[in-house]
């Protein structure tokens, strides 16, 4: 008799616009767990209505900004947003964020790995990222990933409030390659 568990089948998928009320869907589920400590319960609502309208998401998926999804047996439990950033030569990650019952397994790092993966396919030299300053476990886990904080910056979004981050920065040859195969293997 077999006493193993079933493996756990882990995929990572561009996300369509039918995939963007499920994505929003989860980010209310992940702020409200996460954010309380770092940034106000108002900033919270006033930045999840902001930032998860599915239109303003299509808006994003026109422009060029891809979303993906983390699925663990078919199930959406985290996701990523990315694209090019302001500066020519980097890319951007806008959004990672994993469920909190599915933190902790690797799957942050999957998805930031396939970020950096797409990144240097695109011949960028540079991945950046924004932070809350406050967010201490997420600048550690992308400090751990190699990033480094390259600046402090606040901006109004309104509201009456703001996001006070670290830009966090990573060159192209220190991004990880993925792992190859040889025939000793």
């Amino acid at each position: 008799m077999n006493s193993q568990a079933p493996q756990a089948e882990v995929s990572i998928e561009r996300a369509a616009p039918e995939h963007l009320a499920d994505i929003a869907a989860l980010a209310a589920v992940i702020w409200p767990a996460h954010y309380p400590g770092i940034i106000s319960h108002e900033q919270i609502d006033y930045m999840l209505a902001r930032m998860y309208d599915v239109a303003v998401m299509r808006r994003e998926l026109e422009t060029g900004i891809a979303y993906d999804r983390l699925l663990l047996n078919g199930t959406l439990r985290g996701f990523a947003s990315y694209g090019p950033a302001a500066d020519a030569g980097e890319a951007k990650l806008h959004k990672l964020y994993i469920h909190p019952d599915s933190q902790r397994q690797g799957f942050g790092a999957m998805l930031l790995q396939h970020f950096e993966s797409v990144a240097r396919s695109h011949g960028f030299t540079q991945v950046i990222l924004a932070v809350n300053r406050k967010n201490e476990k997420a600048i550690a886990a992308y400090q751990k990933h190699g990033f480094k904080i390259r600046e402090a910056v606040v901006a109004d979004i309104g509201g009456g409030f703001v996001m006070d981050d670290y830009i966090m920065v990573k060159r192209a040859d220190v991004m990880r390659q993925p792992e190859r195969k040889t025939a000793a293997d």
